[in-house]
Order: C-alpha cells, then sequence, then structure tokens
C-alpha cells in the first residue's frame, strides 16, 4: 500500500493520501470530521484513536479520501511522519472501520435555525461554501464549515478544521478571499469571522 504524503499552508499540518476512501465511502459525514483532540476521537473513530496514540499528534481531521494529521509544537515531523504512515497503513490493511457505528450524524440543515429571508441568505452562504470554498481548502488538507449568522450584523462565524485550523494563512484565507467572496454574491453579509 502507498500512502502519499503532502505539506499543507499549515507547517504543523501534514495531508495523508492512503488512495482509498477515507469517509468518501460511507456517506455520513459530509465533508468530514474534526477530531481536535483524543477525547474527541474516543469512540467515535478507531483511526484518529490509533493515530492520538501516537506521541506528538496533536489534531486528526478525516476528510473524504485524505487524512490530516496536526503535530504538538514540540514534535518534529522528522521523527513523527514515519509513524504516522505505519499507523495509517495497519489501518487499512487491517480492513478496519474509519468511523464507529455509534458515530453516524444525520446533521439538520443549518439553515434550519433561521426563518424567513434569514433562512433563504443562510442557504446561499452555505451553498458558497460547499460548491466554492470547501473542495478548495480540502486541497489542502482543511475544511472551512458554517457555524452562525448574525442577521443584525451581517456576521458570519465559520468554523476552521483540519489544516486550515491554526494556519498562520488562515486568517487572510477566511478575510481576502471567503469574505470578498461572500460579500459579493450575498449582499447582507457584512463581514466573516472565525469561531474561536
Amino acid at each position: 500500500m502507498l500512502i502519499e504524503t503532502e505539506a499543507t499552508p499549515n507547517p504543523a499540518t501534514l495531508k495523508f493520501l492512503p488512495g482509498r476512501d477515507v469517509l468518501g465511502s460511507d456517506g455520513r459525514s459530509a465533508g468530514g470530521m474534526d477530531f481536535p483532540t483524543a477525547a474527541s476521537a474516543a469512540g467515535a473513530s478507531p483511526l484518529a484513536e490509533a493515530l492520538f496514540a501516537v506521541d506528538g499528534v496533536d489534531g486528526v481531521f478525516l476528510g473524504d479520501a485524505f487524512i490530516s494529521v496536526t503535530k504538538a509544537d514540540m514534535a518534529e515531523w522528522g521523527a513523527l511522519k514515519p509513524t504516522v504512515l505505519g499507523v495509517v497503513m495497519e489501518h487499512f490493511v487491517a480492513n478496519r472501520p474509519v468511523l464507529n457505528d455509534a458515530s453516524a450524524s444525520s446533521a439538520a440543515s443549518p439553515a434550519d435555525a433561521y426563518e424567513g429571508d434569514d433562512a433563504e441568505v443562510v442557504e446561499q452562504i452555505v451553498e458558497l461554501l460547499e460548491t466554492r470554498v470547501r473542495p478548495a481548502v480540502a486541497q489542502d488538507g482543511g475544511d472551512i464549515v458554517f457555524h452562525s449568522y448574525e442577521p443584525g450584523d451581517g456576521v458570519v462565524h465559520l468554523h476552521m478544521r483540519g489544516a486550515c485550523a491554526g494556519c498562520p494563512s488562515s486568517t487572510m484565507t477566511l478575510k481576502s478571499g471567503i469574505e470578498n467572496l461572500l460579500k459579493h454574491y450575498v449582499p447582507e453579509v457584512t463581514r466573516v469571522e472565525p469561531v474561536l
């Protein structure tokens, strides 16, 4: 089994491509699943749990066809990368499940929390994120998802996941790219902020 690795704009995160579906075939996790801590992976993903067992792994993001692993500040990729590759290879060769059955979820639409014109605005925001933003950031091993919208102020809150979380260039991407895109297509949007 050949597992490719790619650098991401976040120097603390590497993208691992096992050459097969990670989440893409199960349909339970549109866009990916973020495990920012070992506790968040416990019981949900055997793969993420195994990766957190590696000393120096600080975060795991599972995408449709990739795994982003974020290292702790003191860890070095030179020592960590071979161990992570071994864990990923062993997991897929043993044909273990990526997610436990209990981690299946049926996510409601973000627009369901809004009514009338606000629901239409949120639907437009989510559609732009799904079609224009998320595919681009997935190439860099990350994900950006809608969190909330403040109708009175026009502020959109987005959650940065995977390589996007903590990336030095994420603020520029958020402000120069995503904010401009949303403001152009959805005039009600005045600014975009990350969820902290």
